[in-house]
């Protein structure tokens, strides 16, 4: 008997102390933020701020020719890549424009361009006039991520072909490296590739995950944080453009918020 009130004892200290473990780290994830680490959490707080950048002409058949993605930063602003950016046709009327979703469906709303950074591929767009709703930015990050953080990268892959409804990829940030790709002839250098071979490189990062034509100006959010870390870039293939969404490779880029600086517009 004197034994079993032994046992009992310990066990009760036992499950004392892991209750106030318990306790301690819970309140710790309080302090930090709710959703810590909960990928699900994540995508849905950030996934309302992600929008389909495109050109839209009301004389053209579909009105609304899909481009990239973006997301927005607050105060009416918005990231996407340069590269999405496309020329506009004046004969047309094209107007650069972001589609948000509406309970009707989508709403086309004009944009323009504030500031390009070719050499990062990095384009910062706002309203044309400023519509009547509530847009909320994402926060971006202050630091780059370390390697190996839990990442989720948000856009619209493949584009209009799978309906305008943004989707979520998750992956790990494999490495931070130069933006020159490795390209298979001197014909396919473009002005950041030079820039690097010059010694000036550009850090970027790579993604262990999948990114589709579509995705491109989509943001990367830290998991463990919700900030925004990045800006999906480019995806490496194997081939043709094609190629990326019959066989992917899982390796993607995106340049770091942090070669926004100087871009924003003082609000």
């Amino acid at each position: 008997m004197r034994g079993a009130g032994v046992v009992e004892s310990r066990r009760r200290a036992l499950a004392g102390l892991a209750a106030i473990a318990g306790t301690r780290l819970a309140g710790q994830a309080h302090a930090q933020g709710p959703g810590l680490g909960d990928v699900p959490s994540v995508v849905a707080a950030s996934k309302p701020s992600v929008f389909a950048v495109g050109v839209y002409s009301r004389i053209q058949k579909p009105p609304f020719r899909f481009a990239g993605s973006c997301f927005a930063i607050g105060s009416g602003l918005f990231v996407t890549c340069a590269h999405v950016v496309q020329s506009l046709d004046p004969s047309t009327r094209e107007v650069l424009a972001v589609a948000v979703a509406t309970a009707e469906g989508h709403r086309v709303i004009e944009v323009r361009v504030v500031a390009t950074r070719r050499e990062s591929d990095l384009a910062v767009l706002e309203w044309v006039n400023p519509p009547e709703i509530s847009v909320r930015g994402l926060r971006l990050a202050g630091a780059m991520p370390p390697e190996g953080s839990d990442i989720v990268l948000i856009g619209f892959p493949i584009g209009s072909a799978l309906g305008l409804y943004a989707a979520s990829h998750r992956g790990v940030v494999a490495a931070v490296v130069p933006m020159a790709i490795p390209l298979p002839t001197a014909a396919g250098l473009e002005a950041r590739n030079v820039q690097a071979l010059r010694g000036v490189p550009v850090e970027i990062l790579q993604l262990d995950a999948t990114a589709y034509p579509g995705n491109s100006g989509g943001p990367v959010i830290d998991v463990r944080t919700g900030l925004v870390v990045g800006v999906v870039s480019l995806a490496l293939v194997k081939g043709t453009r094609e190629a990326a969404i019959s066989s992917p490779t899982g390796i993607s880029y995106a340049v770091p918020v942090q070669q926004l600086a100087g871009m924003l517009p003082a609000r």
